[in-house]
């Protein structure tokens, strides 16, 4: 059976995370503790489009501005276009400093892919009050912003199609975590919607815009639709507000 483009994209993404990783092992010496593949690439639901190339790096004391400077360089040299999806996740061997915010740190415990693991740092597990105070923060906060943003914009720009197309997809990925205290794939995401969306929220309008996704399209004939975010961050607000007053 012929590999889909998706499947051939996503090959191509991890040998260009394995190439990366044994360049910053080569470069960057012991301090580096692990380097990982993280998101899609390690839980499926690569788009040869949208998704990012998301890897995480433990380093005994962390990484400073000159150390991920030089690590992006490096990425670059490897393949200038894999490099500029790149994402890096980083850390110390504490997890006390960085960039890993609570559901990549469940993705490293849970599927995670080591590209080089000089040793494996143990991390306790976050718990759901974890996962919901973290959404409730910079990421609902992030996404707000991106409404509104989108709302003034009177057209929509080529350089904003990927996270137009994010703002539309979030709301799923936001209630599956928020509910389960778990990540998985938007793809799971948009599915768990079929057994629970809040009151109010535009499922729909999700799957169209998953839909679209899948195909590697452009999101512009959705662009008349961004009316339509304030009222998926409301009926994700809600949820956030009766979870609020639930009994222990």
């Amino acid at each position: 059976m012929a590999s889909s483009p998706d499947d051939v994209a996503a090959a191509e993404a991890r040998k260009f995370a394995i190439a990366v990783s044994a360049c910053w092992a080569k470069n960057v010496g012991d301090a580096l503790i692990g380097v990982y593949l993280l998101g899609s690439l390690a839980h499926g639901g690569f788009s040869r489009r949208y998704s990012d190339i998301d890897i995480g790096v433990v380093a005994e004391s962390g990484l400073d501005a000159a150390m991920l400077g030089a690590m992006r360089q490096m990425a670059g040299e490897v393949s200038a276009e894999h490099a500029a999806k790149l994402s890096i996740f980083w850390t110390n061997r504490s997890f006390s400093a960085g960039r890993f915010p609570p559901l990549d740190r469940l993705d490293l415990i849970d599927r995670h892919v080591a590209l080089v693991e000089r040793q494996y740092v143990g991390l306790p597990r976050p718990m759901l009050g974890d996962i919901r105070a973290y959404l409730v923060g910079a990421p609902m906060a992030n996404w707000r912003k991106a409404i509104d943003a989108f709302a003034a914009a009177d057209a929509l720009a080529p350089k904003d199609r990927k996270s137009y197309l994010r703002a539309h997809l979030y709301p799923a990925r936001f209630i599956f975590s928020f509910m389960t205290g778990a990540m998985t794939s938007n793809d799971d995401a948009v599915a768990y919607l079929a057994r629970f969306a809040p009151v109010g929220l535009d499922v729909d309008l999700i799957r169209r815009a998953l839909a679209i996704r899948l195909a590697a399209a452009d999101p512009d004939e959705l662009f008349p639709e961004r009316t339509a975010l304030p009222q998926q961050f409301a009926a994700c607000a809600a949820l956030v507000a009766e979870s609020a007053t639930e009994q222990p």
